[in-house]
Parts: structure tokens; C-alpha cells; sequence
């Protein structure tokens, strides 16, 4: 099943580890996947830290799942949410799953859902354990997502994007993986397909709106569109 053909999105959120002010550019990147029907918080809404979520639950028609804390030092949003996954998992009837986290915990989770063949869209903060970034289909720093919201609205116009050493090497294994012409281009879109496959790569976690938008502010590669309006790509230097 490709990301095209995806209909039908879970989004799972764990209240007690992100924030409700991602959920708005959250939502936006799930469009990307299909409709997303189900929506779910999970917590202990008693808790004064959780407060904020009651009008954002409303806002954007969000299920509270309530969770009280029956033990002390066990996570029953953990398992709520995970025995919910795999309920929807084995009812046939999501495509592709949304989870909202900073928690490594889920990363078993993540990994059962991938070996069905569900995309997986991983929304959490850049301290987020590698364990859980690297299953996730995409990884996406929800405070980045934040950022660029603001930044696209116009209350932040300072924001500078930077690729860094990291990246430009995911980018040119990407590229040499990536079947070229005579004159050296290859398809923007198998560079971006090869890069995802390697890693849990997305633009938005360095602050750009496409991989057009990337390639674009980089010197040492050329972008090139042609007919059907494919871009491709070639590395100068």
C-alpha cells in the first residue's frame, strides 16, 4: 500500500508527553495520508497540567480517552493507546497511523504497525530516543512544525533554515543511489523516496516546506523541471 492510496488515518495522541498547541499543523500533515476519521487523546484529564487540552479536544473534534493513574509509576496511557492500535490494526479499517509522542515506549508499537505495512507518521519533540524516530515511516519535530506554522502566518519572519553536515550526507547517498541521465539529473522524487527509505527523514524537522523547497537553497545542486512537471536534480560539486 503506497502513501497515495491512503484513505482512512488513525491519529493516536499522548497527552502526557506533547503538546496541544501541535495539533493544528499536525492535522495538516496527516491530509497528506488521507482523511483522518479517528482522533484520540489519551491522559489523566484530572491532572492540572493537562488542562489546556479540554477546549483543543473540542476545537478539533479530538476523543479524550480518560486515563486514571491506578498505580504509581505505570503508564496506563502507554497501554491504552497501544491495545487501541492494535484493535484498529486487526479491525482492517485504518490505513496509516498518526502518533503523537515523545515516548520511546512506543517504539514496539511503531514497529508491529510497519510490519503490516502501515505508514506510520511519528510526531514528538527533537529529544524523542532515536529508537522511536528511526521506525516511524516520518519522524516530525512537532515544535519545528510550530515554528513553520508561525513563520507561514507571518508571526515569526526571523526564521533561517540551515542543512546540516548530517543531512547533506543523507542527501548525496540519496542522490548516487538514485538512477540518473547522461547529464547527470536524477527525479526529485526517487532522491526523496531513497533518503525517507534510509532514515525517518522529513524537511519540515529543518524547517522547509517541500524538497523542492531544500534542494532550492542549496549551492551545490541544480533543479531542472521537465515535461509532465518533474523536477530533477544534479549535483555541481
Amino acid at each position: 500500500m503506497t502513501e497515495a492510496t491512503l484513505k482512512n488515518i488513525a491519529l493516536l495522541i499522548d497527552a502526557d508527553n506533547t503538546t496541544p498547541q501541535g495539533i493544528d499543523p499536525v492535522l495538516t500533515v496527516m491530509a497528506e495520508l488521507g482523511q483522518v476519521n479517528i482522533r484520540r487523546a489519551y491522559g489523566n484529564f484530572a491532572k492540572d497540567n493537562l488542562a489546556r487540552w479540554d477546549k483543543i479536544t473540542n476545537k478539533f473534534g479530538i476523543r479524550p480517552q480518560q486515563q486514571f493513574d491506578v498505580s504509581k509509576g505505570k503508564n496506563a496511557t502507554d497501554m491504552a493507546m497501544t491495545i487501541d492500535a492494535i484493535d484498529l490494526l486487526y479491525q482492517g479499517k485504518v490505513d496509516g497511523f498518526g502518533i503523537m509522542t515523545s515516548d520511546s515506549d512506543f517504539t514496539p508499537l511503531v514497529t508491529r504497525l510497519r510490519q503490516d505495512g502501515i505508514i506510520v507518521y511519528g510526531f514528538g519533540e527533537a529529544k524523542t530516543p532515536e529508537a522511536f524516530k528511526s521506525v516511524c515511516t516520518r519522524f516530525i519535530d512537532i515544535n519545528q512544525l510550530i515554528a513553520n506554522a508561525k513563520e507561514e502566518d507571518g508571526s515569526d519572519n526571523n526564521k533561517t533554515h540551515a542543512v546540516d553536515a548530517d543531512l547533506a550526507d543523507l542527501i548525496g547517498a540519496a542522490y548516487k543511489e538514485a538512477k540518473r541521465d547522461d547529464e547527470g539529473y536524477a527525479r526529485l522524487q526517487q532522491v526523496g523516496q531513497i533518503a525517507g527509505n534510509r532514515s525517518s527523514f522529513d524537511v519540515r524537522n529543518y524547517g522547509f516546506k517541500s524538497l523542492s523547497d531544500m534542494f532550492r537553497s542549496l549551492d551545490n545542486y541544480k533543479m531542472e523541471r521537465r515535461e509532465g512537471n518533474q523536477i530533477y536534480v544534479k549535483r555541481l560539486r
